[in-house]
């Protein structure tokens, strides 16, 4: 879908633009009335198939008196981005809700509302998501640029509503929001009818920071250390979303080498992450053998970060033009001597899982997120490609795998045995990527670091990190100050994901369910 032929789709529909900017090959703003916003997105959505991959807002009340809505769908067929725009008058902060049409959306507008004050009308349900009512006071929105930490301010002490299931028969079990483990911050609410789960709210934010707001005023390399900070198991694939992001703004061009390093070590931090998961799902069956032997691999492949960069979790490594760190001749034979062992390990633990009839009699059938479901819902990554959704960002979007070949993994059950598989296959084309991106590194030089001009702009990044897409739009002043900076973690949405995908299931399987999705509370929380 051409933009020439999407105009001409806007013009029979009648949307009236009221301008368009394209700063990138890849990346188009349309922007129009208040009253054709909703429109826009229905056409981008609906007709033309286009997943939502954000939706948030800024606050340029100080240059312009208004705020601006984006909504960013991803053009597949183009390998583009097209980005709805609409501004919202300061004295009158309200929107029409696309929720009702548009599901995918609906976390993203409440999200607006209670950071902003922007009121997404017409939106059914309203709660809050991070900013929790028996301590964050009302009409104190910590997105808006006259926000003040330091402002004194009293909780409103108000409790959270949850949506209940009434009926006899019926009754709650609540889990969380600390667990027994290490895992981080979530309270889940069972609604039951003896055994089988018919309802699952999770109520998130536990371990909200505010990263947004920190990152207004932080200069590219501040914001880079605070980027590999988010989320501990997914330092590489943050950081090299902001990174691009920022290449876009300055219009840097990424040398060959530093391409190949990147895609590099981002599948290294997949291999390590996928192997814990499924040591993991095994160990929530308890099936300790394969859950101690995925542990193995997972040290394997740490083992070798450490001695290839100095960090087990791939920090210092990305740098804004390119990488920092690079791989001379020794450690590349470290790798390429690693790589059999981690194959043939991770072939054996296969065996052990898929000829076992006990553990896949468990993970069968059980926990199926259907694809029409996961669409709506706007899943990605690996619970989405279990699901027969195909969309891998590593393929569509131009960038460090254009000259790669690999494989998309994919699944149509979208049971735990589906994203189990999934994760299987992504762990075999990794290795592939690393052993072509070997023979790559060997044919060109790293490239000395050009002096870094700070150019004013925004625009959209975004990595295929292990657990599915880190998204990242920064808007840059002149300064090279980071002004608005919205960031979504594929766990944001894949959260609702797994709450459809228990229902059926009885509680018992619940930890299993969870850990084959295994989603990210800080990168959801942010």
């Amino acid at each position: 879908m051409g933009y020439s032929r999407l105009k001409e789709i806007l013009e029979q529909e009648k949307v009236n633009l009221v301008g368009s900017y394209q700063p990138y090959p890849d990346e188009i703003y349309l922007t129009v009335s208040g009253g054709d916003f909703a429109k826009l997105c229905r056409i981008l959505h609906k007709q033309l198939n286009m997943p939502v991959m954000m939706l948030f807002a800024e606050d340029l009340r100080a240059t312009c008196g208004k705020f601006a809505l984006y909504c960013v769908f991803l053009n597949e067929q183009e390998c583009s981005w097209i980005i709805a725009r609409q501004d919202i008058p300061a004295d009158k902060p309200v929107f029409t809700s696309l929720a009702n049409d548009i599901y995918s959306v609906s976390l993203f507008e409440r999200e607006i509302k209670e950071m902003f004050g922007i009121t997404p009308v017409g939106h059914p349900d309203l709660r809050r998501l991070k900013l929790h009512d028996e301590v964050w006071p009302e009409g104190l929105y910590p997105l808006r640029k006259d926000f003040s930490p330091a402002q004194n301010y009293s909780a409103t002490g108000l409790k959270y509503r949850f949506n209940r299931v009434e009926g006899e028969g019926v009754f709650e079990v609540p889990v969380g929001p600390v667990h027994a483990g290490i895992i981080g911050s979530g309270h889940f609410r069972f609604s039951v009818a003896g055994e089988p789960i018919i309802n699952l709210e999770a109520r998130l934010g536990w371990t909200h920071r505010g990263i947004e707001k920190l990152l207004e005023g932080k200069n590219t390399d501040e914001a880079l250390k605070i980027f590999e900070c988010i989320s501990g198991d997914t330092v590489f694939g943050y950081s090299l979303a902001f990174c691009q992001c920022i290449e876009k703004i300055f219009h840097l061009d990424v040398p060959e080498r530093a391409r190949l390093l990147r895609a590099l070590f981002l599948e290294l931090e997949r291999i390590y992450n996928h192997a814990n998961d499924i040591g993991g799902i095994a160990l929530d069956v308890g099936f300790t053998f394969p859950a101690q032997f995925a542990s193995l691999i997972k040290e394997t492949v740490l083992g070798l970060d450490e001695k290839l960069c100095g960090s087990r979790y791939l920090k210092g490594i990305n740098a804004v033009g390119g990488v920092g760190k690079d791989i001379d001749s020794v450690k590349q034979e470290l790798i390429r001597q690693a790589l059999p062992k981690i194959q043939k390990d991770f072939l054996a633990l296969e065996e052990v899982l898929f000829s076992s009839v006990s553990f896949m009699d468990r993970v069968d059938a059980t926990g199926i997120l259907r694809a029409k479901t996961a669409r709506d819902l706007g899943v990605t990554g690996v619970p989405a490609r279990a699901s027969g959704i195909s969309l891998d960002t590593r393929k569509v979007l131009h960038g460090i795998y254009d000259s790669l070949s690999f494989k998309v993994a994919k699944e149509q059950s979208g049971d735990v045995a589906s994203r189990l598989r999934v994760r299987c296959k992504e762990v075999k084309e990794s290795i592939g990527i690393i052993e072509e991106c070997l023979g790559g590194l060997n044919t060109c030089q790293m490239r000395v670091k050009e002096d870094i001009r700070v150019k004013e702009g925004f625009a959209v990044g975004c990595a295929e990190a292990w657990r599915g897409p880190v998204r990242v739009w920064a808007s840059i002043n002149a300064q090279g100050v980071i002004e608005r900076c919205k960031i979504v973690d594929p766990s944001f949405q894949n959260w609702e994901g797994l709450t459809f995908a228990v229902l059926g299931n009885i509680i018992p399987d619940f930890p299993l369910c969870n850990k084959s999705f295994d989603l990210s509370y800080s990168g959801n929380d942010l």
